[in-house]
């Protein structure tokens, strides 16, 4: 048997975008026409994984320039918000991408002491022909691959194919359908294997409702996906979706100031 180890978990929020409605978020809106009138703003996170041996950020945010681009509001740089919870982005040595995405791989350069964590077909992807239509790379920021590929020749990303024990209870799988390459991290805590589904599904409505999230390149694949976040997870109390408010609702918090924080390591506290 490995030998394991339990991590305290937090999804540290660094920005929000609260112009969306359910025809955004939703593959099949016309659906979920309970959630129509509702806003249902996305909250952006990084995600922070550690104990007393070891700290791993999982995501790098975005940039104040691509918010203003995007027209997201950016409460605080990646990298802020990670001090105010104790982690000097320039010390960590371990970043794991989830995906390329720009709100995922934008903050690449806080990190500048990191080995990054990637799937090679995620990589794959963002370097090759399909980055040739529009609708495909458009929520990828150019910049972002460019420097991952500069991180690559400084000998500083570590490419994983598949699933993939990185520590001692902490392993990566793959869960494409959002992109070819996403993955998810699975973390031994106190409560048991807590699941940080990134992008495999942004709000818990896109799995309960069996509807995806339009940003996708394959739907097939993301609905296995969603199996698989079952295997992994503990229970379904296990499995933090990448982008719904409701994850610092449910969630005891950890806020420092005004950085909102949800403690993932602790049972969920309302439904």
């Amino acid at each position: 048997m490995k030998p394991t180890e339990a991590y305290e978990v937090l999804a540290v929020r660094y920005g929000t975008h609260k112009e969306r409605g359910a025809r955004d978020n939703f593959m099949h809106p016309q659906e979920v026409t309970d959630l129509h009138e509702m806003a249902l703003p996305l909250d952006y996170f990084v995600w922070v994984i550690r104990n007393a041996a070891r700290t791993i950020v999982v995501d790098t945010g975005f940039t104040h320039e691509t918010a203003a681009k995007r027209k997201r509001t950016l409460a605080h740089l990646p990298a802020d918000a990670l001090k105010a919870v104790g982690v000097d982005a320039a010390a960590v040595t371990d970043v794991i991408i989830t995906h390329l995405h720009y709100d995922h791989a934008g903050g690449l350069a806080a990190f500048p002491a990191a080995t990054f964590h990637v799937q090679d077909s995620e990589m794959s992807f963002v370097t090759g022909r399909c980055m040739c239509h529009p609708r495909l790379r458009h929520a990828f920021e150019v910049e972002d691959v460019v420097t991952m590929v500069r991180r690559l020749y400084d000998g500083r990303v570590h490419f994983i194919d598949g699933d993939d024990d990185l520590f001692p209870g902490l392993s990566v799988h793959r869960a494409p359908g959002h992109t070819p390459g996403l993955q998810c991290v699975r973390v031994m805590t106190a409560r048991g294997a807590v699941v940080l589904a990134s992008d495999a599904c942004h709000y818990y409505a896109n799995k309960a409702r069996s509807n995806p999230f339009p940003i996708l390149v394959d739907v097939a694949d993301m609905l296995e996906s969603w199996a698989k976040l079952e295997r992994l997870a503990d229970s379904a109390d296990h499995i933090v979706p990448g982008h719904d408010p409701e994850v610092l609702r449910i969630y005891p918090r950890g806020d420092v100031g005004d950085v909102a924080v949800a403690l993932l390591h602790m049972p969920p506290q309302a439904v």
